[in-house]
């Protein structure tokens, strides 16, 4: 077994989804007892801290799958996210990720034109955003992408397209379809500076070179804590 087929085997041991990216983040780690341990910290420049456990991601990101399946979004079409770090960022690309939908996050400084360029090239049928991005970039733009047929609001309380009642009206189990190796997960774009932007997609198979960069490269154990800088307002931290 060279080193790249024991990393597979050693991170989708005891999956039931085949090679699902969610699955061997999350829900193997809650099958095996780890369901109270902490997988993300999310620090607000005020002080405030919000936590989440792999349990109450693996909740999250399953009502995520499951309200997408309800809009009728099908394994490979695409779902784009304009946001900050925030948590429901991670919720959304982890319920697609369960779901075989492509997740692709957008830059949220990007301008209009940046933004529509990608939603237009990835066939956008979801896009997640705030009320206050949303009136930045996409009020501008006029009508919307014509492949864009969902627009789901973050902290719009009262609104139907909430994202945060479309969640706690879903279900929170989710059975994670059987997922090959090269069934396709992410869609990240080239920087566009020397001409038209370009889609590279990422298969869910991709995250076996991750899990092994982290133990070889970076020396990252079980219970170590990765920080990474974010938006004005938000610190984000996992485990």
């Amino acid at each position: 077994m060279n080193p790249w087929q024991a990393a597979r085997a050693e991170l989708f041991a005891g999956t039931a989804g085949g090679a699902n990216m969610a699955e061997a983040c999350l829900d193997r780690h809650v099958a095996s007892g780890d369901g109270d341990r902490l997988a993300f910290r999310f620090l607000r420049r005020e002080g405030a801290a919000q936590e989440l456990t792999y349990g109450e991601l693996a909740e999250q990101s399953s009502r995520f799958a499951n309200v997408l399946a309800g809009l009728g979004i099908r394994p490979g079409e695409s779902v784009f996210a304009l946001l900050g770090r925030v948590p429901a960022l991670y919720i959304a690309a982890l319920g697609c990720l369960k779901g075989r939908f492509v997740f692709s996050a957008l830059f949220a400084s990007f301008g209009p034109e940046p933004v529509r360029v990608r939603l237009e090239q990835g066939r956008a049928r979801v896009l997640i955003t705030t009320p206050a991005l949303f009136e930045r970039r996409i009020a501008p733009l006029g009508p919307l992408p014509p492949a864009l047929s969902h627009v789901l609001l973050v902290d719009a309380p009262g609104e139907e397209t909430d994202f945060a009642a479309r969640l706690a009206g879903a279900s929170p189990r989710f059975a994670i379809p059987k997922t090959a190796p090269e069934d396709p997960a992410l869609l990240h774009f080239t920087s566009g500076t020397t001409g038209a932007p370009k889609g590279a997609l990422h298969v869910h198979d991709a995250i076996v070179a991750h899990y092994a960069t982290a133990g070889c490269a970076l020396g990252l154990e079980p219970g170590d804590s990765y920080w990474c800088t974010a938006d004005p307002g938000w610190v984000t931290g996992m485990s």
